[in-house]
């Protein structure tokens, strides 16, 4: 049985851990400094920093800190990359680096170039890198390229990345969350016709139950476990559902409370392990059992009464076999929901990563509707969102899709006519293996690691004429991903930028950084200076001054005008940072046509055959990035293991460390046996390395890819 070094997650070992990193950059004082400056942490959307300071939430709290903004920013302060790598080094010799040993080579310092049929990059000129990019783009048709931006973006480049586009006549425009939380857009603004959460973050301060499902909030968002420690203190109630036991929802150690840190704090109050995919089946029958609240019912929603048609031919005894959960923690889980009087329901990729992800969120949005867990404080419906900017990169219009708002209004500013729609990212990618893109603009984060099939991916990407990377740091993305031209151009970070950027956490608050001075010495500069770049080699300056569009007060001044509820960001300089108005819900009138929120008939899948794959995260972990190869709270000391349920290990005839191979219908990896407490039928690998077997089977609505319910064979080697 894979054993962790410790009894709870947190405490003096990840004191210790946060000491170490900051330490390691020789410039101790700087880290600190750098943590404590007025911008945004570089991590999860959970959120801190801005104006109040580093290390400070929305709500005045500090300190707010944890390991993953300490890495990023350790991160950050590496050295840059010697030119003497590139030319010791070929794609081969970069294709073999891990995640780790990428993100380990340091900073990017000035722009290299990958030529056509040469095997290593080089050092170029500024004026190289962009004119082999806006040659590429202005001898080609708008509709062979495609454009992409990850969360780690400031507001200002990513509207005016998707305005440039726009301009172009591109509406192939991408953000990350297509490929983690697009199931909860779609779902969300089906019930209440707004995307996004409906809480904020002093919400959870009068809330008496949460739920918790398909997230690990100990290892990626880990100051989010402290508002459930503060809400079981206070009398409530944690629920946790997730097919794999996660030490940090199990007990933790705050480092920043003496209580906590000394005994360890209980995290949850009942922990249910469903069968992977059983999620819509165990929402289901908790809707059957919990009390409905009529007179919100009545009132306040919509739909009500297709689904009690649905619940009244519902085989609670089938639910309990579909889901893998005993009825009898389903009914506890009952009781728990009933008896709470304002309850907040958050998930991540656990529940979007599925063919019927939509459909999952929607589940448990019908759960919160019966119990009125919407439209009040401390109540609502908490998409639990990874990168610092993700929620608002889709805000400022990454989308191939905008709203007829957003449309309307930057017509009116910029003369541009927005297409009805393009292509979404997996349909890009498609096209890209069909040799029908010739230019993508990548900005920031790793398509190629957040691709299923990662043969498929590299054979996709690398048919691409032209790829123009914008970045910090190397990752393999950029050598397996990379085009038959690449060029890769270095980027200032967050708390680097000459100009004040913005970024919007997973509770709508947008946040105003400061900026700084980089880190490193090298050729860096800011992602709109080099968007604009780009636009001006592509595009000339005839319709556009591509000067002014470098202004971020400018864009700023755009996006106040084009972004419905985000007026105030013109302002947010002299009158302070703001909640994006019409998408939080504490009265319960809602974004929809009619006021009221929607309940959706939700047929509960099939239990699948065979086992079943969820590729997860680890502890030294952000996103694609790995920081550490050890997996402290789960006790994996490497990473080519598959996590499996005791009583499957010993049906195989697996101890501890077996050699074991496990096969899709797309991969085959030889791995070791790890034995860890997960429901049966389910193993767990690590993503981005576990992607060469996740076949491409999608969620029909919001085109994600099913990562964590791959049909896998496991067997003894």
């Amino acid at each position: 049985m894979a054993r962790p070094r410790v009894n709870a997650a947190g405490g003096l070992p990840a004191i210790a851990y946060v000491m170490r990193k900051a330490w390691g950059t020789g410039e101790f004082s700087d880290t600190l400094k750098r943590l404590k400056s007025k911008n945004t942490c570089k991590t999860c959307a959970l959120g801190m920093g801005g104006q109040n300071g580093g290390m400070v939430n929305e709500v005045g709290h500090f300190p707010e800190v944890c390991k993953k903004s300490v890495q990023a920013q350790a991160a950050d302060m590496q050295p840059a990359i010697p030119e003497s790598y590139f030319r010791a080094h070929d794609l081969t010799a970069l294709r073999r680096l891990s995640s780790a040993q990428a993100e380990n080579l340091g900073r990017l310092g000035f722009p290299i170039a990958l030529r056509p049929g040469a095997d290593r990059f080089e050092r170029v000129t500024w004026d190289e890198a962009l004119r082999v990019g806006g040659d590429a783009l202005r001898t080609t048709q708008p509709d062979r390229t495609f454009w992409y931006a990850s969360g780690r973006s400031g507001n200002e480049s990513a509207f005016l990345m998707q305005l440039i586009s726009r301009a172009y006549g591109s509406p192939n425009i991408h953000n990350c969350s297509f490929y983690c939380h697009n199931a909860s857009t779609v779902a969300l603004t089906d019930i209440y016709g707004s995307g996004t959460a409906s809480t904020t973050l002093d919400d959870l301060s009068k809330a008496d139950l949460v739920i918790v499902a398909g997230a690990n909030p100990a290892s990626n968002h880990p100051r989010l476990v402290t508002q459930l420690i503060t809400l079981r203190r206070r009398g409530g109630k944690v629920i946790v559902v997730n097919p794999l036991s996660e030490l940090g929802l199990r007990r933790f150690r705050l480092p920043s409370d003496a209580r906590s840190l000394a005994a360890g704090s209980q995290v949850s109050d009942l922990y249910l392990q469903p069968r992977i995919g059983g999620d819509i089946a165990l929402f289901t029958a908790l809707l059957a059992l919990v009390d409905w609240d009529e007179g919100f019912v009545a009132e306040h929603t919509s739909g009500a009464e297709p689904l009690r048609e649905f619940l009244a031919d519902v085989d609670l005894s089938g639910l309990d076999e579909s889901s893998g959960v005993p009825l009898a923690q389903i009914r506890q889980a009952a009781a728990l929901v009933s008896q709470a009087r304002r309850g907040i329901f958050m998930w991540s990729m656990g529940l979007t990563h599925h063919e019927h992800g939509t459909d999952n969120i929607r589940a448990l949005g019908n759960l919160a509707l019966a119990r009125g867990f919407l439209g009040r404080p401390g109540a609502g419906l908490m998409p639990i969102r990874g990168h610092s900017n993700v929620q608002g990169v889709g805000s400022m219009g990454v989308s191939p899709t905008l709203k007829a708002a957003f449309a309307q209004e930057l017509e009116q500013r910029y003369g541009i006519t927005a297409q009805p729609s393009g292509q979404d990212t997996f349909a890009s990618m498609q096209a890209a293996l069909a040799g029908d893109v010739d230019v993508a603009v990548l900005v920031g984060g790793n398509l190629w690691g957040s691709n299923p099939d990662s043969a498929w991916a590299s054979q996709a990407l690398q048919n691409i004429g032209t790829t123009v990377s914008l970045t910090t740091k190397l990752n393999p993305g950029h050598f397996h991903g990379n085009g038959r031209t690449a060029v890769i151009l270095p980027v200032l970070a967050r708390d680097e930028e000459q100009q004040a950027t913005t970024q919007e956490s997973m509770f709508n608050y947008v946040r105003l950084s400061e900026g700084g001075q980089p880190s490193v010495e090298g050729e860096l500069r800011s992602e709109t200076d080099v968007l604009a770049s780009l636009a001006a080699g592509a595009l000339g300056s005839d319709r556009f001054d591509w000067n002014a569009l470098r202004s971020h007060a400018g864009l700023r001044a755009g996006i106040a005008a084009v972004v419905p509820g985000y007026e105030a960001i013109d302002r947010i300089a002299a009158d302070g940072e703001f909640q994006v108005s019409g998408r939080t819900f504490h009265e319960p009138h809602f974004a929809t046509e009619d006021g009221r929120a929607r309940f959706h008939v939700v047929d509960v899948p099939p239990a699948p055959d065979g086992f079943r794959l969820m590729t997860i995260r680890s502890e030294g972990q952000f996103n694609t990035v790995v920081y550490d190869e050890e997996d402290l709270y789960r006790g994996n000391g490497r990473r080519d293991v598959v996590m499996l349920n005791a009583v499957d290990a010993a049906l195989l005839g697996l101890r501890e460390g077996d050699r074991v191979e496990v096969s899709s219908a797309v991969g085959t990896m030889r791995v070791h046996a790890a034995i860890v407490d997960i429901a049966r039928h389910a193993v767990a690998m690590y993503y981005p390395e576990a992607n060469v077997l996740v076949d491409a089977r999608l969620d029909p609505e919001s085109k994600t890819p099913a990562f964590k319910s791959v049909p896998v064979e496991v067997r003894k080697v």
